[in-house]
């Protein structure tokens, strides 16, 4: 499936408008963060044409930046709307019956993010993994229940892999707790072909990864799986996912994005270096075989 990037040209275009009017107006994105009730990396996202903008937040930012004139808001609004048309047609959009608005976020932010770090303690990463675990997740996690939704499901989580082989591939660091190599998701077969998989991507230059093990003991990063995105134009743009049952949540806060990229480093400082847990992983592979 081809990787349709949803910050448009038209979403970067309404983004400088607003900036430049919010600039003028002499206000910051604080400011303007308070107008939405949102945060200054939302502001910012919208400004870098990485976020749609409702029509109702687009009203308000005109009315707090003094964007009065028929024109100006007229252009603004065909702006917007054009943009967000074009943001529609990105790929995950023919599979809507079966994502989440959470898991569509997910991957529009992915599509244009520079780096993913994640911690994972009890599945191998979504965009690690073969068809046949992700077979075996998707079918255990009973969110979906005819076999049609499974493979399209299935499917997206191949599309989304894409990101770590495409001609600006992201940079992808994750860091497992050894349980991760040791479930027997899909049984023997699939764990013996997963972990070679994971041995063949960690070969890519762009792909790190490392394992926490069982001999580190408690750790601060022990209490749940996360996912952090970093972007290349400002770190205040950075997001958190963390991952529950129940549905995934989204954390944008400079606080909370500064505690999880603390956890993250507490993680790789803990876990084996690259070398050796590759190691580990060939042994624990070799285990799935007898």
């Amino acid at each position: 499936m081809p990787n349709v990037k949803p910050s448009t040209v038209l979403g970067r275009q309404l983004g400088d408008e607003l900036r430049r009017s919010r600039e003028a107006a002499g206000l910051t994105t604080a400011t303007a963060a308070e107008v939405l009730d949102c945060t200054k990396g939302k502001i910012s996202r919208i400004e870098n044409g990485h976020v749609p903008v409702r029509t109702p937040d687009l009203v308000a930012l005109m009315q707090a930046y003094g964007v009065s004139d028929e024109e100006s808001r007229e252009r603004l609004a065909s702006l917007a709307l054009r943009a967000n048309r074009r943001r529609r047609e990105g790929w995950w959009h023919e599979h809507a019956s079966v994502l989440s608005d959470a898991y569509r976020d997910q991957i529009e932010m992915e599509s244009i993010c520079a780096s993913i770090r994640t911690y994972q303690v009890q599945l191998i990463p979504g965009l690690l993994q073969i068809p046949e675990y992700g077979r075996a997740v998707t079918v255990a996690s009973r969110a979906w229940q005819t076999a049609e939704e499974i493979d399209r499901f299935v499917q997206v989580r191949l599309a989304r892999q894409e990101r770590l082989t495409d001609e600006e591939p992201i940079e992808f660091w994750t860091v497992l707790a050894e349980g991760v190599l040791r479930q027997q998701v899909g049984g023997p077969d699939v764990m013996r072909a997963q972990l070679d998989h994971l041995l063949t991507m960690a070969e890519r230059p762009n792909v790190t990864v490392q394992i926490l093990p069982y001999s580190r003991g408690a750790h601060s990063g022990m209490f749940g799986p996360y996912v952090l995105l970093s972007f290349p134009q400002l770190a205040s743009l950075d997001l958190v996912l963390t991952e529950a049952p129940t549905g995934n949540i989204w954390m944008e806060r400079e606080p909370e994005v500064a505690c999880y990229q603390t956890l993250f480093d507490d993680a790789r400082m803990a876990a084996l270096p690259s070398t050796e847990s590759l190691a580990l992983i060939r042994r624990v592979a070799k285990e799935h075989r007898t």
